[in-house]
């Protein structure tokens, strides 16, 4: 496992659009370790492959109750809203209200090919949303309500 540099904004590679995994090989597995300990070396809760510079499906998120791991994950179900404040590990000191689904059921792939489904609530649900959002060159700064002073 290696630590790796998570690209800024400003960075082209977070604008664009990722590709779907075609197949789970030892190169998605290596990326999936990677990004783990890069978020966990970043104390984040999530973080998506374009942030590492890999324009494939990809997130990791642990919001501490435990790692998930999902490859070509999309949201199948989301409900109410919920407005909370939000970072990002690409952009470092900007802190924003945005409205996020109180509630969302996500599908995709684990490391092991399986098809999976995530339900996320509260914080699961935004980090969930915020790094799919990332798999589609969104930022959470696109969606922001209102920025957070740090004097506040």
């Amino acid at each position: 496992m290696a630590i790796r540099i998570i690209r800024k904004v400003g960075d082209d590679i977070l604008r664009k659009v990722s590709r779907p995994v075609e197949a789970i090989n030892k190169n998605i597995l290596t990326l999936l370790d990677d990004m783990a300990e890069t978020m966990r070396e970043a104390n984040g809760v999530g973080l998506a492959a374009p942030q590492v510079g890999v324009l494939k499906r990809v997130i990791v998120v642990d919001v501490g109750e435990g790692l998930i791991e999902l490859i070509n994950p999309e949201i199948i179900h989301a409900e109410g809203k919920q407005i909370e404040a939000e970072g990002c590990l690409s952009i470092p000191g900007k802190v924003g209200e945005v409205e996020r689904p109180a509630m969302v059921v996500v599908k995709g792939l684990n490391r092991h090919g399986e098809e999976i489904e995530v339900k996320g609530q509260g914080l699961l649900a935004k980090a969930l949303c915020h790094e799919i959002d990332h798999l589609n060159g969104v930022l959470f700064i696109d969606k922001v309500i209102r920025f957070i002073d740090d004097d506040e």
